[in-house]
């Protein structure tokens, strides 16, 4: 358990301590220790400010990622896994065998394929090729799936059809009430994923007006390594620690009901 903690906040360590230094006291100090002027604020305003504040722009784009990705995946996950779980209709082994296949392919191998098209469709370089893929979560219907077989009872929703409520009505007054932990455990894990996305905005996007947080740093690090480039390590560092203060607080945030949503399906 010891050795877990030190593994999971080491980084994280050093990526505060690191975030104090100038550039140049970086390569010329112990990286696990303070050293030099305390300059955790210069470095701040120096991430804000530089090159106009792409910073601040990168971060509005990964906040719109998020919020219309993440938020539209978990909102059509939850519609879709209720919907199965609750509708018989034909076909029916045939698309969970679709979504359990789904599970299995790692996004990374959807990439260039994703790009292919999207490209035919004049897309690329756009938000809604970030957008639009983030919106599929095979994962989260999975697990809304599951949730909504156990926690929304068939004799709750025969009851309410009787008294005369539509499906639509009855799905947003009272199974999604049922719903709600599993849909904020499959909410965290969407924003999580579509927040730490890399891979494809970086095939996607190719200016920098567009990018998240992710992308744009890296960007940031590799221009120290071009002709005539400015190494911004510090800034680099920085902006790094300011990207993981909001997911964090998300978390915390959620996380309440991440763990009543988890131990609901056990004490059934």
């Amino acid at each position: 358990m010891g050795v877990m903690a030190v593994y999971a906040l080491l980084p994280l360590f050093w990526l505060l301590v690191n975030s104090t230094k100038t550039q140049s006291s970086l390569f010329s100090s112990f990286g696990l220790w303070f050293s030099g002027d305390f300059a955790l604020w210069d470095n701040v305003a120096g991430t804000l400010t530089y090159n106009d504040g792409e910073f601040l722009r990168w971060l509005a784009n990964t906040v719109l990622y998020v919020v219309v990705g993440a938020g539209g995946a978990t909102f059509l996950a939850t519609l879709a896994g209720y919907g199965l779980a609750k509708f018989e209709f034909p076909g029916k082994r045939g698309v969970f065998a679709v979504v359990l296949g789904a599970v299995a392919v790692p996004g990374t191998a959807l990439a260039v394929p994703t790009f292919l098209m999207f490209s035919q469709m004049g897309l690329t370089n756009t938000p809604w090729s970030v957008i639009i893929p983030s919106l599929i979560s095979p994962f989260g219907l999975y697990l809304v799936w599951i949730y909504a077989r156990e926690s929304v009872p068939t004799e709750v929703l025969e009851a309410a059809r009787m008294d005369g409520a539509g499906e639509f009505r009855t799905f947003f007054t009272i199974s999604l009430r049922m719903l709600a932990p599993g849909f904020i455990t499959v909410l965290l894990f969407t924003v999580v994923a579509t927040w730490n996305n890399y891979f494809l905005p970086l095939i996607m996007l190719s200016q920098s007006t567009w990018y998240p947080l992710t992308v744009g740093l890296n960007s940031w690090n590799a221009q120290a390594s071009t002709a005539g480039g400015d190494a911004i390590y510090n800034l680099v560092i920085t902006g790094s620690l300011l990207t993981i203060v909001p997911i964090v607080g998300a978390f915390l945030f959620l996380q309440r009901y991440w763990q009543s949503g988890l131990s609901a399906g056990s004490v059934k």
